[in-house]
C-alpha cells in the first residue's frame, strides 16, 4: 500500500515547511551581516591559538592564600547582585503599582481617565528607559562618578533591573483575572487593599519565582561588572587576565561555575517550596 502524501498524514504540514522556509529566509541576512563563519575555529592557526590559550589554564591556582582571595571576592560578587536586587524590587515595585491598568480607579466605568492614561504610558516608558540600558553601560557610567569598586556594581543592576522586574511584574499582574480586584475598587478599597488582596494571592508565586530568576541573572551579571571595575569576582579574574595569570584565572572560572551552579540549586528549591 502506498504511504499517503504528507498533507494527508499531517494537516499542518504545509504551513510548518512554509513558516521553516520564513524563517530562514529572516536567519540567512542576519548570518550574512553578523559574519558568521563557525569553520575559522578549526583552521590550524586557530586551533594552535585555542591550544596554547587553554595550556595557561592548567594546573589551576589552589594555593591557601589565593583561594582565600577568591572566597571574598566570590561572596563580595553575591553581595553585589542581592544588594542590587534589593534596590531594583525598591525601584520595581511602586512603579509597578503604578502602571497596573488593573489598580486604576478610572478604569472601572469603562474607558481609563486621560490624565492617569498619560501618568502610566509616563510611567511605562521610564521602565523602558531603565532596562534599555544594559547594566554594563550603567556600570560604566557609576565608575566615573562614584569610582572604582561594588557601589557601580550595585547602581547598575538596581537601575537595570528594576526596569526589567517592573515591566514583567506588571505584566503577570494584568494577566491575571481582575474580578476581585475590580469588586474591591468599586466598594471603596484603596489600591493597595486592592493589590494585597485581590491580584498579589494570585500571582505571588509566579512573581517570586521571576524574581529568584532574576537573583540568579544578577550573580552572572556582577562577574561581568566586575571587568568595568565595579568590583567582585569578575574585577579580579580581569587583573589575573591582564597579568597572563591563566592558573588563576582557570581557578576562578571554576569557582564561578559553581557559584551559578549553587544558585541555581537554591532557586529551585525554593520554587519547589512554593509550588
Amino acid at each position: 500500500m502506498n504511504a499517503p502524501a504528507p498533507h494527508l498524514r499531517d494537516p499542518a504540514w504545509i504551513a510548518r515547511v512554509s513558516w521553516t522556509l520564513f524563517a530562514l529566509v529572516l536567519l540567512a541576512p542576519a548570518l550574512v551581516v553578523t559574519e558568521f563563519k563557525p569553520w575559522l575555529l578549526v583552521e590550524p592557526d586557530a586551533l594552535k591559538a585555542t591550544r596554547r590559550f587553554l595550556a595557561d589554564f592548567f594546573p589551576p591556582k589552589v594555593d591557601a592564600a589565593f583561594l582565600g582571595l577568591v572566597a571574598r571576592e566570590a561572596w563580595r560578587t553575591i553581595a553585589i547582585a542581592t544588594a542590587g536586587m534589593a534596590l531594583a524590587l525598591l525601584i520595581a515595585i511602586p512603579l509597578t503599582l503604578a502602571s497596573t491598568s488593573a489598580l486604576s480607579v478610572s478604569a472601572l466605568p469603562g474607558r481609563m481617565g486621560a490624565l492617569p492614561f498619560a501618568l502610566r504610558q509616563a510611567v511605562r516608558w521610564l521602565l523602558v528607559i531603565l532596562r534599555s540600558i544594559p547594566e554594563l553601560v550603567w556600570a560604566l557610567v557609576f565608575v566615573r562618578v562614584v569610582g572604582l569598586g561594588p557601589t557601580a556594581g550595585v547602581l547598575a543592576i538596581a537601575l537595570t533591573y528594576g526596569g526589567m522586574l517592573g515591566k514583567v511584574y506588571g505584566e503577570i499582574l494584568e494577566s491575571d483575572e481582575a474580578h476581585a480586584t475590580n469588586t474591591l475598587l468599586r466598594n471603596g478599597a484603596s489600591r493597595l487593599q486592592a493589590f494585597f488582596y485581590g491580584l498579589l494571592p494570585q500571582s505571588a508565586t509566579e512573581l517570586t519565582s521571576y524574581t529568584v530568576y532574576r537573583w540568579e541573572c544578577a550573580i552572572r551579571s556582577s562577574a561581568v561588572l566586575g571587568f568595568v571595575g565595579a568590583g567582585g569576582l569578575g574585577q579580579q579574574m580581569d587583573n589575573s587576565m591582564k597579568m597572563f595569570q591563566g592558573s588563576e584565572v582557570a581557578t576562578m572560572l571554576l569557582t564561578f561555575m559553581l557559584l551559578v551552579g549553587l544558585a541555581d540549586l537554591a532557586s529551585a528549591r525554593l520554587r519547589r517550596m512554593l509550588a
